[in-house]
């Protein structure tokens, strides 16, 4: 069943929900969407709102309206979902975190490597600004967290290689959302924090193998803490 929005943004959230929906199996290709009217009085808003959400679903490749028919789900679903990274996170759950850290394990190592043999000092400078940001905000999620997103987009640009700043740009949304999850779990930060100097210390002296080693050791830590955030939620 669908549930009732409350939000700014309700378009967005009636687009999200459909979308879990189409995930879940719950709608298949060729399922028809109930009437506007209907859509608009179960999730609590407006036609105007079920409106903006049909147009987004359209944009996505989701669905199709079909002028006195109505609108379907559409062939292009299992693909524009398979894009849709955020939302298997989001479904995924524990399952969802574990995966991403394993495609982080098989990578960030190797960008930290490059970052290491490759970065100029302006580059270092940047990664040393926001190990500096990180540690003034120990107590505030949201600028720790946008703060290590930096770190490692700028890992990222000073391995030279112009398609890796483009890879992590394509997960950044998962990594701010696996981050929520586990910023909170006791000492997180301070052991991220940890790691993240030892990283850019390696960097510092240009030591690929260093750099590679600390990355491991970080993602290690990272996947603990996300086993705990998962298990404390159970």
């Amino acid at each position: 069943m669908y549930t009732p929005i409350q939000t700014e943004r309700l378009y967005e959230r009636i687009v999200a929900q459909i979308e879990r929906r189409i995930l879940a199996g719950d709608l298949n290709v060729g399922d028809q969407l109930p009437p506007e009217r209907e859509l608009a009085e179960n999730f609590g808003v407006s036609r105007t709102a079920v409106r903006e959400a049909v147009k987004a679903l359209r944009e996505k490749g989701l669905v199709e309206a079909h002028p006195g028919r109505g609108t379907f789900i559409t062939n292009g679903t299992s693909r524009a979902v398979r894009h849709s990274l955020g939302l298997m996170m989001q479904i995924g759950g524990a399952e969802g975190a574990r995966s991403l850290v394993e495609v982080r394990e098989i990578f960030e190592p190797e960008i930290a490597a490059l970052a290491a043999a490759r970065a100029t000092q302006e580059q270092i400078a940047v990664l040393r600004q926001t190990v500096e940001e990180m540690d003034g905000a120990l107590e505030d999620g949201d600028r720790f967290i946008e703060a290590d997103l930096d770190f490692h987009l700028a890992l990222a640009e000073a391995s030279q290689n112009a398609l890796i700043p483009s890879l992590i740009d394509s997960i950044v949304d998962l990594l701010r959302e696996h981050r929520m999850r586990i910023f909170r779990v006791k000492g997180g930060p301070e052991r991220g924090q940890f790691h993240h100097k030892h990283i850019l210390d390696a960097v510092v002296h240009h030591d690929p193998a260093a750099a590679r080693a600390a990355m491991h050791a970080h993602l290690r830590q990272v996947r603990q803490d996300s086993q705990a955030s998962a298990d404390s939620s159970d």
